[in-house]
């Protein structure tokens, strides 16, 4: 058997486990709550493994491995504002998160913003993040579905658009059937796959080079002396920039709704304990493991057929065995899938929850969430297909956006503060304009000001706004 057909065997062999799952989930669903929150009875295992996986992406394996190829050891700081998001979401938020979810009943994010406020503009508030949330996730998710394709066009040798059309249909299948429970253990199922991947590859990668030593010798003798420098250049302004914008993707998952909702749906705190532990864990051995990944295949593939972001691809076939090759070909489609499906989940639940079109079909709301969840495929293929940009640039650009809009009301109000309405609404809009705005212009160095920017305007408005007791 032929490489392409032991990973055509493998991949068939998991997509039919993934949209199994989704079709035993489906028996579990019988209204909106159980399809957007599982019955909040989500364990720490599942919920650790899926928020992970879910956060992670396309780009922390394709992305990540990319930029420590192009960056070098500059390309740390990315993996180091990925971990301190992970510490800030599961130490300050999520035991916050799930102690007022299971107080308040909150379902979505737009419950949770508009809670204890004005009605008037509750309502403004709810619509407003619905609104944000399918802008940001269309372009999130065509990002995962461009990675999809990617990984069929580069496997099987089929145009780009029939692959992503292809990768599109296996995570709408069982997002479609099985809602947050086919969601939450199919990611758990990528989670796992991820990290086991992310421990083989940099661990044969090294001791194919003969460890660390031979590694930086390596990176030093192909004439790229920013491949060594922690800033990817002489110290100085831009380079300070670069290590703060970098640190700064750290702010993102403060506001990322299809995270928000994992804490939500956990059982209790002590699940949340455990889930943090095992998550913590996680995201330094993904992180870490790819930019090794990265900086080895600088050595090992100094010529490389394709771009950046398909190093990993071009590494797993010089180091492993076809088999093996097919296994690490799922953990990439499973960062790519285990993403879109909760943001998948989280758009449908703005459409059917939050602007209440589900309300207008009574008894038939999970069929209208359904529904929604194939709008938002579609609307993501089209994106992917007729507006091109990188899988890294897209999704740290809705990263980016729900984070500014989302995340400084989250951080102000878990603290305690309390907020008008109008208050609220203006930092949610301030944050996300602000985000989309800066992104339209050139490029600053390490991107500081649109990581950074939105979110001090945003905890600004809330600061000086808040109510005094």
């Amino acid at each position: 058997m032929d490489k392409a057909s032991i990973v055509l065997v493998t991949l068939v062999l998991y997509q039919s486990l993934l949209i199994a799952v989704g079709y035993w989930a489906s028996k579990r669903v019988t209204t909106e709550e159980d399809y957007f929150l599982g019955g909040r009875q989500l364990g720490p295992i599942v919920a650790a493994l899926s928020y992970s996986a879910s956060s992670s992406s396309a780009w922390s394996l394709l992305g990540m491995s990319g930029a420590a190829y192009m960056l070098g050891l500059s390309s740390i700081w990315i993996a180091a504002g990925s971990i301190l998001g992970a510490v800030i979401a599961w130490i300050y938020v999520a035991p916050r998160m799930v102690k007022f979810a299971h107080e308040n009943n909150t379902v979505t994010i737009g419950d949770f913003l508009g809670h204890n406020v004005e009605s008037i503009w509750q309502k403004r508030i709810v619509k407003a993040s619905a609104i944000v949330i399918l802008i940001s996730f269309a372009f999130y998710v065509a990002a995962q579905f461009q990675g999809a394709g990617n990984t069929f066009s580069s496997t099987f040798d089929i145009s780009l658009d029939s692959a992503i059309v292809l990768g599109a249909v296996i995570i709408m299948v069982y997002t479609f059937l099985g809602g947050f429970w086919a969601v939450s253990v199919t990611d758990a199922i990528q989670g796992a796959l991820m990290v086991m991947a992310s421990i083989a590859l940099p661990l044969f990668a090294l001791i194919k080079i003969g460890g660390f030593g031979p590694l930086f010798e390596g990176l030093g003798e192909l004439g790229r002396p920013e491949l060594l420098e922690l800033t990817g250049e002489n110290i100085g302004l831009a380079a300070i920039g670069f290590a703060l914008g970098s640190l700064a993707i750290g702010l993102g998952p403060i506001g990322q709704p299809h995270l928000l909702v994992r804490f939500m749906a956990l059982r209790d705190e002590k699940a949340m304990r455990q889930a943090r532990a095992l998550t913590l864990s996680w995201f330094i051995i993904v992180f870490i493991g790819m930019f090794i990944v990265g900086l080895t295949a600088n050595v090992l593939i100094p010529n490389p057929e394709f771009g950046a972001e398909a190093i990993l691809f071009q590494l797993t076939g010089i180091i492993f065995t076809p088999i093996i090759g097919a296994i690490i070909l799922a953990a990439v489609l499973s960062a790519i899938m285990s993403t879109a499906d909760s943001q998948l989940l989280v758009g449908a639940s703005s459409i059917s929850y939050d602007l209440k079109f589900g309300q207008r079909y009574k008894g038939k709301e999970v069929l209208v969430s359904r529904l929604a969840v194939a709008f938002l495929v579609v609307m993501s293929i089209l994106i992917s297909l007729y507006l091109p940009a990188t899988i890294f640039d897209r999704a740290l650009f809705a990263w980016n956006a729900l984070g500014a809009a989302f995340g400084p009301t989250v951080v102000m109000k878990l603290a305690g503060y309390r907020f008008t309405g109008k208050t609220i609404y203006t930092a949610l809009l301030t944050g996300f304009i602000t985000a989309v705005a800066i992104s339209l212009f050139p490029d600053t160095p390490g991107d500081v000001i649109e990581r950074s920017i939105p979110f001090v305007l945003g905890f600004g408005i809330l600061y000086f706004g808040r109510e005094k007791d």
